[in-house]
């Protein structure tokens, strides 16, 4: 049975944890095919909340395999906090696969990366400071240290060796920081790190074919978002990395007839965090209102998100990158408390319509937004178990927001439980 993917249509924290939480229950496999720990999934299972970085959301589910695909780079040291934690709350962490292919984040890329944001100052991307782009840098300069190279102490010395020459330089001389000890990286990883993850390391490529020969279901989980994607996003404020469907291929080594299905997810409204571009974006009493009720607060950074109203011109954008089947909307219940909500359908810069976002990031940051106003609700729907309890204004707005994109929204979030969401009929 060929695969899902699982994508954010915005700027990221959409619920993708959520929903791939949610259509888990129905897969064999769950497989993160991009990013680092720098994007954080939350699932809310019986009102326990439960924070992921790197291990993919199925994890909760006894009958995943879950597995850390080839386009993911992976900080061992967090890799294994995040499974002793959630060893801690019974969950079984042996069914764990990580692929040899996947890159490591080292105390290096970290590094590097906190003083490029500080050296940017006022023209920082607002990136997390965990390595991740760094680490993408040095996979395509191909001096990158990969996840089976813990395997060979041998070879993971020699390539620690080259690369650690060239960035010590740039630490000392550059940055006029301390030079970090190969003895001192090599021992941590490898006497530390090595034996733990050595038992999850695969040939990721072959079990997901093998998988899918078998019957099995396939569910891809990226991290980030469209807008977030390196070629195709608002770059430079942008992820080291593809979130958009087609990097689930190269993240995962599955082909693109292995692809059946592409779900979209875009919250109710729009959020983003750190710089950026953004047409929709309120500020003052809403904005409070929208980070309070939304709890708009990054799960892994804790730094507060941007809020905007729903962009249907990025919907637009994201169906065609994606191809999107089908979209997921998540958090219609923080609109709760609105007398009236608006969408924006159109952007508008210097006597021009543009009905998808301009090319150049320079016109770009200049849109004003074509909005239209629908009513709002004013009701609770935190208690609403089925589409048909919405209130019509409810309904109405999710119809105009499956319009304005083109796509079918096939799922509606009402709450943060895993089980608070309705079904269009």
């Amino acid at each position: 049975m060929p695969a899902t993917v699982v994508v954010g249509t915005q700027w990221g924290d959409e619920g993708k944890g959520k929903l791939t939480d949610l259509l888990a229950r129905e897969m064999d496999l769950v497989v993160r095919y991009q990013g680092g720990h720098n994007a954080g999934h939350r699932i809310v299972v019986d009102g326990e909340a439960t924070a992921l970085q790197l291990v993919p959301s199925g994890v909760l589910y006894e009958h995943i395999t879950p597995v850390i695909g080839n386009g993911v780079v992976v900080d061992p040291a967090v890799l294994l906090g995040e499974l002793d934690a959630l060893a801690a709350k019974g969950v079984d962490v042996s069914r764990v696969v990580v692929s040899g292919n996947a890159h490591l984040i080292m105390p290096y890329h970290q590094e590097l990366d906190r003083l490029t944001e500080r050296f940017l100052g006022k023209n920082a991307l607002g990136t997390t400071k965990r390595g991740i782009g760094p680490a993408y840098a040095d996979k395509a300069s191909r001096v990158g240290l990969r996840v089976q190279d813990l395997l060979d102490p041998k070879i993971f010395r020699q390539k620690l060796d080259v690369v650690l020459h060239e960035k010590n330089l740039v630490l000392t001389k550059v940055y006029n920081r301390p030079a970090l000890s190969a003895e001192e990286l090599a021992a941590t990883y490898l006497e530390q790190y090595a034996p733990r993850v050595a038992p999850m390391v695969a040939d990721t490529v072959s079990l997901l074919h093998e998988a899918l020969a078998r019957g099995q279901r396939l569910l891809l989980e990226g991290a980030q978002a469209t807008f977030l994607d390196l070629d195709h996003g608002t770059y430079p404020f942008v992820t080291s990395s593809n979130p958009v469907a087609g990097g689930a291929c190269t993240g995962s080594g599955l082909g693109p007839r292995d692809l059946s299905a592409i779900v979209g997810i875009a919250k109710a409204y729009v959020t983003r965090v750190g710089a950026g571009p953004f047409p929709t974006e309120l500020e003052g009493d809403l904005a409070d209102r929208l980070v309070e009720r939304g709890q708009e607060f990054g799960t892994n950074t804790g730094r507060r998100r941007r809020v905007g109203w729903f962009d249907a011109v990025l919907g637009r954008q994201a169906a065609r990158l994606n191809s999107l089947t089908e979209i997921a909307l998540t958090k219609l219940d923080v609109l709760d408390e609105l007398d009236e909500i608006r969408v924006c359908v159109g952007y508008e810069a210097a006597g021009v319509r543009y009905d998808h976002p301009p090319y150049h990031q320079s016109v770009l940051h200049e849109v004003a937004p074509i909005y239209e106003t629908l009513p709002g609700w004013r009701q609770d729907l935190s208690g609403v178990t089925t589409y048909d309890e919405l209130p019509d204004a409810a309904r109405d707005y999710v119809r105009f927001l499956a319009d304005a994109i083109g796509v079918p929204i096939t799922v509606v979030g009402v709450g943060p439980g895993r089980e608070q969401f309705v079904r269009p009929s």
